[in-house]
């Protein structure tokens, strides 16, 4: 495994200092070449609602309760405002929610090399920060059950290059420098036709797809999974996909993307790239982040 994450390492490449990875392959150019995408202005969302009940895939719910609600209470005004409280575990596979690149480590290191330590009580190097300014450009959906005529991938159900390959010839797009890929494995279709599921099991990336992704020098990786393929096949190493493009290629990974409603208007519109909008919330240091992106036709 060593070997295959040494083939795919982006440490270096911007300098020892660098801490955005490979969101610096997303130029000024790239943003507004991803606007000249817009033709209708329809908007997606690709953001789940946020899951503040209890279920197999959701042991750590969100919790929202409110702080002021407009129920008038007797011998009191009218009142004048309603406001609310949330708590929330970003990693969770229920939330749609960005990996920072402080959240994973390999053999102790993080990406670019800086050492794990470095990320403490108050989180560290390589926060979610480092894109404070947003993820925007070329937006590309890999809809992997479309090529196969499914409705969904069942469960530990592999991808690999090939199919990257066959999905990109059968869309009529490719993916280049800078785009954030999406790959949808119809996790969505599945949890509303058959309820949620044992999250140790999911369709994902084969490891044999980390050469692809850095081959074509890809900014951020979304999946309406995690990515990974789960189990992945391997005792020490349950996140291959996930070690793989955040340590050593320094890739942002959009956990629990919601792609239904993108695939379904890529296919009515027969175009599978678009402009992709992304802003995380300003959590200075923080692992990750709750996001709705959106992708803009």
């Amino acid at each position: 495994m060593q070997a295959l994450y040494n083939q795919v390492s982006n440490w270096g490449r911007w300098g020892k200092d660098d801490q955005r990875g490979a969101l610096n392959f997303i130029t000024a150019e790239k943003v507004a070449a991803a606007g000249r995408l817009i033709q209708t202005g329809e908007t997606v969302s690709l953001g789940l609602p946020l899951a503040t009940a209890p279920a197999i895939d959701n042991p750590f719910p969100v919790t929202h309760l409110m702080s002021q609600t407009g129920a008038a209470e007797p011998g009191k005004p009218p009142p004048w405002a309603a406001a609310d409280y949330i708590a929330a575990s970003i990693h969770s596979y229920a939330n749609t929610h960005i990996d920072a690149l402080n959240h994973m480590f390999w053999q102790g290191k993080m990406y670019n090399g800086f050492d794990s330590a470095e990320v403490g009580p108050r989180g560290g190097k390589c926060g979610i920060d480092v894109a404070r300014d947003g993820v925007v450009g070329r937006g590309v959906l890999l809809d992997i059950p479309r090529l196969k005529n499914l409705d969904w991938l069942e469960p530990s159900t592999p991808i690999f290059p090939e199919d990257l390959d066959l999905a990109e010839r059968d869309h009529g797009v490719k993916l280049g420098e800078g785009d954030i890929m999406l790959l949808r494995v119809g996790k969505g279709a599945r949890t509303k036709a058959q309820g949620a599921w044992d999250p140790t099991r999911m369709a994902g990336l084969h490891v044999s797809c980390l050469p692809w992704l850095h081959e074509r020098k890809i900014a951020v990786l979304g999946c309406d999974g995690n990515s990974d393929l789960m189990p992945s096949g391997f005792d020490d190493n349950i996140f291959p996909i996930h070690f793989g493009t955040i340590v050593m290629m320094g890739v942002h990974l959009i956990d629990g993307v919601a792609l239904e409603a993108l695939s379904q208007t890529c296919a009515r519109l027969k175009r599978d790239a678009f402009m992709f909008v992304l802003s995380p919330l300003l959590l200075e240091r923080g692992t990750g982040s709750l996001v709705n992106p959106v992708a803009i036709f």
